[in-house]
Order: C-alpha cells, then structure tokens, then sequence
C-alpha cells in the first residue's frame, strides 16, 4: 500500500535526505520545466522563506526516492497569497485556523500519467491532505493554480471560489481560490482510487504547531 508521509518539525530529523531530494523535485518541475527562473538557486534545489517551521511538507517516497510532493501553510502566518502574489486576491483575503494554504504541489514527470482526471500520486497527495485535514480541523485550501484545474477540483468535490480574475504571472495564467473540501471529497478520492484505506503514514502525529 502506498503512504504519503507528513513532514513537520517534530519529525523532520527523519527525512533530511527525502527533504533535500523534494527541494531538487520543486527545482526539476518549477524552473527547468516550467520556467520559473526568479526561484532557480545555483544548488539546484528550490526553496524560500517558507520552508519554516510553520510549513507542513508531505512526500510521496517509493524505495527511498520522492516522486511527489506537496506544501501546506497556514493563512494565520505569512504564506504565498499573502506575501508575493497578494494582486490574485480581489476580496478580503481569507485568513482562518481551519484555511491553509497548498502550494508547491509537483509530481516527477516520470510518474505523470496522462488520459486520467488525476493520476494515481496526484490522487494520493490530495486524498492525504483531505484527510489531514479533516483531522485537524481545517476544510479550505488557498490555491494558485492554472484555471483549468478549476473544473478538476469540481469534479474531485471540492467547492472552488474564486477569489479574483485570472493573471499572467511569469508566462503562466494563474487563478486564486479558495476550496472547500469535507468528507464528500474523501469519499470521491477514495472511490477513484478503488480503496478506502488511509494513504498516511502511520506514525504521523498532529503537529503542535497547529495549536500555536
């Protein structure tokens, strides 16, 4: 059974290689592939200033390499909406223990698929995040994304909201919303995924740092 496994500060210790091979991943997807050149770093691994203590990374590992990865910060704290693409945002900002925001989601394009709604580590990144959340109380997420993702998230049940008109952001249509997910999200995961089991793994803990 495949498990994403949930890094924070209480057990980072354990993936420093996993977490160095995931900053390499984000560096592969976000500035070779796609062109984000303002975030390429001369070591070839992406990182920024919130890569902290407050983010939550979950890794998606088989034998020991990251082929999938995924960020989720809080919106209580300085986060990408709120700190480098604010111009995305037309309402009041969505700010609220229970929003979080997920960034930096990428797979290995080795391991895409195409001809899927979702492919099989995108559905077990999400299905991860969904049911963390739910656990620790959180049920929106704060996402930049190309529109087209939009109607995706429609059809995995989540409720998205946009919070402001489409922009062109280093050659790439982007689009804020906000998207509520709840156990019906889950279920529509699960059932595409053909299986109800958890895709955590198991010695994930909620971190403290939600209660901060």
């Amino acid at each position: 059974m495949s498990v994403i496994h949930i890094v924070t500060p209480e057990n980072d210790y354990l993936y420093r290689d996993e977490m160095e091979q995931a900053y390499r991943l984000r560096h592969q997807v976000f500035v070779e592939e796609m062109g984000w050149t303002e975030l390429a770093k001369p070591d070839g691994r992406e990182i920024d200033p919130f890569d902290n203590e407050h983010a939550v990374h979950m890794l998606y590992i088989e034998h020991g390499e990251v082929f999938g990865y995924q960020r989720l910060l809080p919106s209580t704290r300085p986060h990408l909406l709120s700190e480098v693409m604010p111009e995305l945002c037309e309402v009041e900002r969505p700010v609220g223990a229970h929003i979080w925001e997920w960034t930096r989601f990428c797979v290995a394009r080795s391991r895409r698929e195409r001809g899927r709604a979702v492919c099989p580590i995108t559905n077990l990144l999400l299905s991860a995040a969904v049911e963390w959340g739910l656990e620790c109380g959180i049920s929106k997420l704060i996402i930049e994304t190309n529109p087209t993702w939009v109607l995706r998230m429609i059809q995995l049940h989540f409720s998205p909201t946009p919070l402001g008109l489409c922009r062109t952001i280093d050659g790439q249509e982007i689009i804020a919303v906000v998207a509520l997910f709840d156990s019906r999200t889950l279920s529509r995961l699960r059932e595409m995924r053909g299986t109800r089991k958890t895709v955590r793994n198991v010695s994930f803990e909620t971190p403290a740092l939600l209660a901060a």
